[in-house]
Formats: C-alpha cells, structure tokens, sequence
C-alpha cells in the first residue's frame, strides 16, 4: 500500500481559552464580497487586459472573492489586490509561475522530509515500543498552518488570481485540447481550492496517525491459536497483522492439501472475530495466551480465564476518522463531503461512476462461470474466504515454506535488499544507467507495519520502501509485499524525476500506482529464477486478476456504503456504526456474492484494515487492477522498461485521459471480463 498524505499537518493545542476560540471564529467566518464589488473588480481588469482574457480573470476574480474572509481586509483592500497582483502578460505569468512551482517543491520537499523522520519510530520495527512520546511526535507535521499562513500573506490568493482552479467536469471536457503548460497552470490552481483552518488540519492529522498506529500493531500471535481439536496449527513464531497476514496466510494453504482448509477456516474464525469485535484483547498482539477463536475460549498457563472482548475499539477509529473529515467540508466549497474530496479531488473520477464499473463488473455472467471453475479446481462448494483463491497464481501451488527458504537467504537484512534492486530492474529490462538511477532514490527499511512505499515531494529526495524482515530475514510474504512496494516507489521516482515540470509531478490518482505495484507483484517468482513457461499462463493472468478485482470491489463497496451511512447519521454512536457496518457488508454480500458461494450473511468483507486507517482509500485497488490488466496488454511485446517510462512519466493529467495517452482507452472493466471470459472457455 502506497503511504497516503493528506494536507493536513501540526499539533494542535488542546486547551484553548475563550479569547482564542473568538478570534478563531472571526478567522474562519468567510466574508461574503458584494457581487457588485467583483463585478468592477472584473470589468477593470478585462478593459486592461482585453476580452480575450475574459473568462481566465472572471474565474480567477471570483475564486479569491469566495475565499476572502474578513481579516483578510476591506472592499477597497480586495480591488487593489486584484488589480496589482493579476499577471495578464504572458511572459509576467509564465514568471510568477516559475517562482510559485519552486516555492511550493521546496516546502513540500522538505516537511516531507520531516514526516518521515518523525513518523520513524511509529513505522520502523526496531525491537522497541511506541511510547507516547513517539505518537505525540508522529502527529505533529509541520505544515498545518502552510494554508493560513499562505492566505494570510497573499501568495494563495495571488495562486489563486492567476491560476484559478479548473474543476473535473471542466478538466474533463477542457483537458484534452490543453498544452502540458496549460496542464500544469491547472495543476497550480488546485494548490489553493479550499481554506481549512491549521487546527481543524492538525486534528485530522492526529486521527489519522492513531488509526495508522492501531493497525499496524494489530498482529495475531498464530502459533497461540488453538483449532477445534485443541491443537496449534501455525509455527510458534509466526505473527501475522490484521488484515494483510491473515490474508496472505489464507492464501497460502491453498497449497496445503493435507489440512490447509482447516487451517483456513481458522483463520477466517479469528477475522470474524475482529470484525464483531469479539476477539480478546489479550490477543492483540500479545502472545501469552492460547486462544480458540471457533469458541472464544482463551487459555493462560493451562487454565482457562474470562476474555475482554475488544468490544467498539475497531470502529472508534473510523468514527473519529470521519469526524475529523467532516470537519473539513464547511471549508471546502467545491468539494463539500470528505466522499466528495475523495473521487473527485483526489481520484478524479466520480463516486457514482467508480460504483457503477464496480456493480456492472461484479455482476457479470463471466464471474459466475468463474465461482463455478474454482469451485471444480478446488474439489468442494465454495466458502466465504474463497474470495481470496489463490490458485490462478503461479505460486499457488507452491510450498510457502520453500518459497520463503530462498526468500530468507537472498534477503537476510534490509541491506541485502537495498544491493538488489539495480539487479530487479534489469532483470525487467531496464538499462543499467536507468537501473541504477532509479535504486539510488530508494530507501529500503524494515516496516513496524505490513509494508508501505512513501514517495518523495522533491526531485533528488529518497522514496521510501518499507516491508517486514523477520530474524531469520525476510520470508516470502515479506517478499511478495517488497515487490509491491518496489514497484511503487520506481512510480515515485520516475513521476517526480522524469516528468517536464513539478505540477505535474506525481500520478492523477493513487489506483495508477497500484496498477504499477501489481505489475511488478505479479513478476515475483520470475525476479527469483521461477519461470511460469505454461500454456495456459495468459488465460491465468486474466482469471487472477477478474477474481481479484471480483473480491475488492465488494470491498470497496462497503468501504463506500459504509461513509455513505455515517453522512446521513452524523450522530452516530460507535455501536452504531459497528451495527451499520456489520449489516452493509451482510447487504453487500447477499446481493452480489450469496449466490456464487452458497451462503447468506457473511461479514468477511469488512475485514480489511484500509476502512480503519485509511478512510476511502480501497477503491483504488479495483480501479487500478483495471488498469494494470489494460497497460499489461499494452506492453505485451513491448520493452518493458521503455513503455513504463513513456506512461508514467505522463506525470498528473486526469486519469481517463492519463489512461488514453497510455493504453488508447479508458479505464473499463470490459477487457479483464473478456478475456477472462476467454479464458474460462479455453479451459474448458
């Protein structure tokens, strides 16, 4: 998973007397311009500059009059702002935007910098604990008040005037017959399109690094798991974090033809637990006791003793999640829902299309036929965590434990990983100077967590890529992880040092660097020597990733109805958001999974840790296994390299149009369905 930062950043101070909630009020209580106001502001200008620019200054004008608050200064103060500060030749814009662009790298680069170097002792595993201290550190960033201080010098304002904000509908309809120069002033224009206030930024900031710290020390100590016939299935040392160990430990067993289902349904019986927040907290990663998650009997030096059920915690997070984004939408006037913010600031696709691609994929004939192959190659009905098959995968039917014995001796340390990844690279094609170029803004470094790449808001800074390495060194689920994540920072590093100018630096939305990070997921057994030279290795590609998309979507259709509801019930106790939540993914399940895998009411689709720490976010898997599927028939055939290079190097268009320039189409289910369909046939 890709590290998200949002623009919300420093500590707030808690206590607050009177006098400063006052003034906080008067700072946030935006001034209504008279329209009469604007309007003279807007003909004075067109009568200096022309009619051609007519449209450019009304928008500009009118942006910074909706966000002009009162401390800001008078009538008077808005028009001789206007007037001075509007750059109508070409050459003075073109000027100013070359000031404003290194500017805004410099500062992004380096608090940046500082978030990382703070959150360290939150994210790295390094034999030790995080203390409070730690936390109090890992929230503070140091840009919460960039958007005051910015408005309150002027520079947002003079962004503003100069490079107003284009909005999706506009860039969709507008976009193509942009200039990259063109792209890029719309780029500018989004650096100021809403005013939130640096304590209403710091309190989202805190919510989001305590979710961020329960995840990643949500762990299950397995070898303490005891099944239905009082026996430790899983190795003493194996410790797994919620959701993505249990996962890919599930996935695992498929290969385990003498217990493996056993062993799944264990599993599957302790993320249930999570879910309905049953599950004891003395299991939580700790590992004194033994503990049946089929009864919830836990065990202490023989005896049994009285569990502390985790009861709301799980969904106290996402609560205070959601108010701490709700609290942002009265400050943002184009985009006034965190859902809002999400599809179409942030991935740049409506809520209600990526739903739509999401349903009329899910619902196809085409993965119905699929849930039948699965169920004949597996020999049995179907069970709810057979969302997770793992058989169309070369590594499926592998032994895990072979897999991470290669694994653990080419990879003792972080350091033997660092010295491989020149050697990655050119394995997939890249030339030696590429190579080596790209590994050098890479930091490999052991993860607290299940793994993460933090890109780099600066050309020439590191990217960071963060995976788990156990003492006996990193095991194969590590490995698979690191591949990812690779694949995520060699994004990073070529959209933001092999793209023309800084805003357009990055790609439009985190599913195409997903896309990227599955590409380079999937080439894991071959990077290791593991060549799949089989007949039926493209037909398997498409079944892998039809039945991956199959499985996340219903995910992020929860995730969605889930805020969808917390909207409409904004009061809302934590009970009641567990209920709600519970019974979305029981709705989700009936409607588009009941039928495939035989059962009514299954929770299963809640379990991902994503709906906790990061709100949102689990769209931009489906959408970017989507994508992935269509760029890997672009490059078929193709250097490998090269058409990377070429399409990510795009940097920041909107993403339908990114997608056209990369593959000739936009993003569409259509052809992962067809050729998985083609696939079904083949097989048979």
């Amino acid at each position: 998973m890709i590290k998200k930062l949002l623009p919300i950043l420093l500590p707030a101070v808690l206590l607050l007397s009177s006098c400063r909630t006052n003034q906080e009020e008067v700072n946030q209580s935006p001034k209504t311009m008279d329209q009469k106001v604007v309007s003279k502001v807007i003909d004075s200008l067109v009568v200096k500059n022309g009619d051609a620019q007519k449209v450019f200054i009304d928008k500009g004008v009118k942006q910074v009059a909706a966000l002009w608050q009162t401390t800001d200064g008078n009538e008077s103060d808005f028009i001789s702002f206007c007037i001075n500060n509007y750059q109508g030749n070409t050459a003075s814009r073109e000027k100013l935007f070359t000031k404003l662009s290194h500017g805004f790298e410099v500062l992004n680069g380096n608090y940046s910098k500082i978030n990382k170097e703070l959150q360290r002792p939150l994210q790295l595993d390094r034999g030790d604990t995080v203390t409070p201290i730690d936390e109090l550190f890992g929230a503070f960033n140091p840009s919460a008040h960039f958007t005051d201080d910015f408005f309150s010098n002027r520079i947002a304002f003079i962004t503003i005037l100069n490079f107003p904000f284009y909005s999706l509908k506009e860039k969709t309809e507008l976009g193509p017959k942009w200039s990259r120069r063109e792209w890029a002033y719309a780029r500018m224009g989004d650096m100021f399109s809403s005013r939130v206030p640096a304590d209403v930024q710091q309190n989202a900031s805190d919510k989001l690094t305590a979710a961020d710290t329960y995840i990643a020390n949500y762990n299950i100590y397995m070898g303490k798991l005891i099944d239905k016939d009082g026996k430790s299935p899983f190795p003493s040392d194996m410790k797994l974090i919620s959701h993505w160990g249990l996962r890919d430990e599930l996935k695992s067993q498929y290969a385990n033809k003498e217990n493996g289902l056993e062993n799944q349904q264990l599993i599957y019986a302790v993320m249930k637990r999570i879910i309905d927040q049953t599950i004891p907290t003395q299991v939580i990663n700790k590992d004194s006791c033994s503990w049946n998650p089929y009864s919830n009997v836990l065990m202490l030096n023989g005896k049994t003793i009285e569990p502390t059920p985790e009861l709301e915690k799980r969904y106290q997070v996402l609560l205070d999640n959601f108010h701490a984004m709700k609290a942002i939408d009265k400050f943002s006037p184009d985009y006034p829902t965190y859902i809002q913010r999400n599809f179409e600031q942030q991935m740049e696709i409506p809520q209600a299309d990526v739903e739509k691609i999401f349903i009329d994929f899910i619902t196809s004939p085409t993965i119905k036929e699929m849930g039948k192959l699965i169920s004949k190659r597996l020999g049995r009905p179907l069970q709810p965590f057979d969302i997770w098959y793992d058989g169309f995968k070369a590594r499926g039917s592998m032994d895990e434990a072979k897999l991470t014995a290669m694994t653990e001796k080419k990879y003792p340390n972080t350091a033997a990983v660092q010295k491989d990844l020149p050697n990655i690279l050119k394995k997939l094609g890249f030339t030696k100077e590429k190579a080596d170029f790209i590994a050098s803004n890479v930091l490999v470094e052991s993860s607290r967590g299940a793994g993460h790449a933090w890109g780099t808001e600066m050309p020439g800074n590191v990217s960071l890529l963060r995976t788990r390495i156990g003492k006996n060194g990193m095991d194969y689920k590590g490995y698979n992880i690191a591949v990812h994540e690779f694949g995520h920072t060699v994004e990073q590093t070529i959209t933001m040092d092999m793209v023309d100018n800084y805003m357009m630096s990055h790609v439009p939305n985190t599913a195409l660097t997903e896309a990227l990070a599955f590409i380079f997921q999937k080439r894991d057994l071959d990077l290791l020597g593991i060549k799949d030279q089989g007949k039926e290795k493209n037909d398997m590609l498409a079944l892998d990733n039809a039945w991956s998309c199959y499985e996340i979507m219903g995910v992020s259709l929860v995730d969605m109805n889930v805020w969808k509801w917390l909207y409409a019930h904004p009061e809302a106790t934590t009970a009641e958001l567990k209920e709600a939540t519970i019974a979305i993914a029981k709705d989700i399940w009936n409607k588009y999974y009941a039928e495939i895998f035989g059962t009514k009411d299954e929770t299963i689709l809640a379990i991902y840790s994503h709906m906790i720490d990061s709100p949102l976010y689990l769209s931009a898997y489906p959408i970017g296994y989507l994508a992935d599927f269509q760029i890997e028939q672009q490059i078929a055939g193709k250097n490998f390299a090269d058409e990377i290079i070429r399409i990510y190097s795009q940097g920041r268009l909107i993403p339908q149009l990114w997608m056209k320039e990369a593959v000739g189409s936009e993003i569409s289910g259509e052809p992962t369905l067809k050729a998985a369909e083609k696939a079904i046939n083949d097989i048979k």
